[in-house]
């Protein structure tokens, strides 16, 4: 077979076995189809599949047709982290400042402590830390994942549960936008590279520099020129981002930080979301799962996945019933916005790929974050969905 026909055999698999897997086993109330992907991407990776039948998995996922996955994988994630950048809106939480900022705050921090302290168990056993990373790199990072909330899925989650659109559901995109500023200022920090700190300060200033330019152009274009423009943006912003040390992926949440969602249609918007999540990013999840690596051992990695799944969710709960206890809020509510917002999936598993991709992890402690992120996504809706119908019963 050539390697266009083996490519497309690869695409049959990433969006036949997922779908068939989420329908036939109706999943949806405990692994949307979102997730599934995940864990179809995991079984089809090295660790599974090619340890299972080795000469297949080197068949299909040769090394020409893994390429041409990973390039649409790249612009997919890119994508993905440009409209969770543009639908960003921090107006209100500056309208309710100290309620988010408390609030926020305590989500971010308190999961990132527990987060890094996990990290230091992994430090005693060698195989978790990455060739070019520093200690306190891998700590952040490690503190970092745990303590992620994934925006966009957490919008996908609260529509299932239809919330989204009430009073609560707009409190917790209030907190969780908050959170999604300071995860890829701090992924910034860790990627900083002292013999590129020069070039990162002019990427820096030029950005700040083109983004006044940059808004003043979309302002004077018609609507319809506007996409085409932003996409230009996200290319260049993604490229000058690379070359600066810092990752296309942080050049691509920055380019749509600072577009105003309002210069876009909202149902565009919101279908744009749908049609990358259903038309390329399932190629990211098979992407993703290629990477895994079971090497130190299946219970350690499953160790250490339940581990850090324990200190993601124990710390987000734990969070959200001390900023209860602080604003006034009923036990019931502190719990249904703690579970909410320990949501990883996608964010979380973008912001790994880019620790593995600079070297910050190894593929071991990357396939322990990604179950983690499975793990987290999978818990949101069975453990909120019976608080809210108490909350409803009154």
């Amino acid at each position: 077979m050539s390697s266009s026909e083996i490519f497309l055999v690869a695409l049959l698999i990433v969006f036949s076995l997922p779908y068939l897997v989420w329908r036939l086993g109706r999943t949806d109330h405990v692994a949307p189809l979102v997730v599934v992907q995940i864990l179809t991407g995991i079984v089809l990776g090295p660790g599974v599949l090619g340890a299972a039948f080795p000469e297949l998995h080197r068949f299909v996922f040769n090394a020409p047709v893994t390429q041409a996955l990973s390039g649409v994988a790249q612009w997919a994630v890119m994508l993905f982290v440009w409209i969770a950048g543009i639908e960003l809106d921090l107006r209100q939480a500056w309208a309710h400042r100290r309620e988010s900022g408390i609030t926020a705050g305590l989500a971010m921090g308190v999961p990132l402590l527990l987060g890094a302290a996990a990290a230091v168990v992994l430090l005693l056993t060698p195989g978790w830390i990455g060739p070019r990373a520093l200690p306190w790199q891998f700590l952040l990072g490690i503190g970092m994942a745990c303590a992620v909330t994934a925006l966009p899925i957490l919008i996908l989650l609260m529509e299932k549960l239809q919330i989204l659109r009430a009073p609560l559901g707009q409190r917790i995109l209030r907190y969780a936008s908050l959170d999604d500023i300071v995860i890829w200022a701090v992924l910034a920090i860790i990627l900083t590279e002292w013999a590129r700190v020069g070039r990162q300060i002019g990427f820096l200033a030029v950005f700040g520099l083109c983004t006044l330019f940059m808004r003043r152009l979309m302002r004077a274009v018609p609507p319809a020129d506007r996409w085409y423009l932003g996409l230009i943006w996200l290319a260049a912003c993604g490229l000058a981002a690379d070359w600066a040390g810092l990752h296309y992926m942080v050049g691509a949440f920055l380019a749509g930080a600072v577009m105003d969602a309002e210069w876009f249609d909202q149902a565009q918007l919101d279908q744009l979301r749908h049609h990358v999540l259903l038309v390329v990013m399932p190629v990211f999840f098979l992407s993703t799962g290629l990477r895994t690596e079971w090497q130190a051992g299946g219970l350690a990695v499953l160790g250490a996945a339940a581990l850090l799944l324990a200190v993601s969710v124990g710390g987000k709960l734990l969070a959200m019933r001390l900023a209860g206890r602080w604003l006034g809020w009923p036990r019931d509510e502190a719990r249904v916005i703690g579970w909410l917002l320990q949501t990883k999936a996608l964010i979380m598993i973008i912001f790994a790929n880019v620790l593995l991709d600079k070297a910050i992890i190894t593929s071991v402690t990357f396939t322990a974050l990604l179950l983690m992120a499975v793990g987290s996504t999978m818990l949101t809706v069975p453990m909120v969905t019976p608080t809210l119908a108490r909350w409803a019963r009154g």
